[in-house]
């Protein structure tokens, strides 16, 4: 996930620079003021800098903060005399791998979808030199509501797209195991972490049968390319022939087919009105249809079990990123994200109140979320 762009204070001082030399025995300038986490790592990019060989003649001091990462990967910016900027991921080892970014790049470069290209690459020390697709994220263009539909139907369009040319079987599984362990950060980061809470060995029970429900229900979908965080946040506004700039790929899986849908409908930062989520969904739904996705029959033929499943697949999600956020403030000093726990409180009440083999969740939830939650809808 990403975060937002530092704002002009966050770099006004970046005007000293220190001098790597290129490989042609050019001095390259960068930027002194850049954080780097050690001498090390400032080094071990200055020498990168000065020895990439590309036709853009960098200019290294205009490198500039970009945008950070929820992980230990961060973005700058960096002029080429061409006039074009570019982008540079500085994903540290052993944090970070960006092996699996280089991978999947290529696939999207592959199934011509708008995404970042790598230009240059040092993978065993973390850097990549990218192409720019702008600063416009999708999360900011959303706020105008004059533009949210048309942008949204670029997204679901994009996503089909993505579904139908990103080859899945290249991918890593979704699988059980992996579907179990994301939920499992809920109870451990979220309910104990942060809210204090310890549940009783009946309550333990009753959050192992919704997990077990949950599971089974995105194990029996059909599989796709799953990009993981299909949401506003890692989105682009391109032009129009282009649709979206996808970004944030790298933990792309094959796994269940409404997954992405889901994080787009229902996403950390913004939310809408269930309706206009269905009409979103069912233009989706009837696009995947025609193009011959392949959904399986019980979500091919019926738009209310497919609804179903996506809401189910979105509560799993949900459930997994309370705990991720909550782990970001306990664990890594980031308390900024939790403060959306609320939203994600409210989809995964909602969720739960509507379908009577999930109602057990319910009685887990109402102590963190503060409300006492009465009768709803069941099916």
């Amino acid at each position: 996930m990403r975060v937002p762009a530092p704002t002009a204070t966050d770099t006004a001082t970046n005007a000293a620079t220190d001098t790597a030399t290129d490989t042609a025995g050019n001095a390259a300038a960068v930027p002194a003021a850049i954080a780097w986490p050690s001498a090390a790592r400032q080094a071990a990019f200055e020498a990168w800098a000065a020895a990439i060989d590309t036709p853009a003649g960098l200019q290294w001091s205009t490198l500039a903060p970009a945008s950070a990462d929820a992980s230990f990967r961060r973005y700058l910016r960096v002029q080429g005399a061409d006039g074009v900027s570019y982008i540079v991921m500085d994903a540290p080892p052993p944090q970070e791998d960006v092996r699996p970014f280089v991978h999947v790049a290529g696939l999207l470069a592959a199934a011509e979808l708008h995404a970042p290209r790598v230009l240059a690459a040092d993978e065993a020390q973390g850097f990549l030199l990218l192409t720019d697709l702008g600063d416009e994220l999708y999360l900011d263009a959303l706020r105008d509501p004059a533009r949210a539909d048309a942008l949204m139907r670029a997204a679901l369009q994009a996503l089909l797209r993505w579904q139908l040319r990103v080859p899945a079987a290249v991918l890593p599984p979704m699988d059980e195991a992996l579907l179990r362990a994301e939920l499992a950060l809920f109870p451990e980061w979220c309910v104990q972490r942060e809210f204090g809470v310890t549940w009783t060995a009946a309550q333990q029970q009753s959050w192992q049968r919704v997990c077990d429900l949950l599971v089974a229900s995105a194990l029996a979908q059909p599989q796709v390319a799953v990009h993981a965080d299909w949401m506003p946040r890692n989105l682009m506004v391109g032009p129009p022939s282009l649709g979206p700039g996808i970004l944030d790929f790298q933990d792309a899986m094959r796994g269940p087919i409404t997954h992405d849908l889901a994080c787009l409908l229902r996403d950390a930062f913004i939310s809408w009105d269930e309706a206009q989520e269905l009409d979103w969904a069912v233009r989706w739904w009837q696009q995947a249809r025609t193009a011959g996705l392949p959904l399986g029959p019980a979500l091919q033929d019926d738009f209310g079990e497919f609804w179903r499943a996506l809401e189910w697949m979105g509560l799993q999600r949900h459930l997994r990123v309370m705990g991720i956020f909550c782990r970001l403030k306990q664990r890594d000093g980031k308390p900024r994200y939790a403060a959306d726990l609320p939203r994600f409180m409210g989809y995964a009440t909602r969720v739960a109140m509507r379908y009577a083999p999930l109602r057990p969740l319910l009685a887990l939830l109402a102590p963190l979320s503060g409300q006492a939650v009465g009768s709803g809808f069941t099916f």
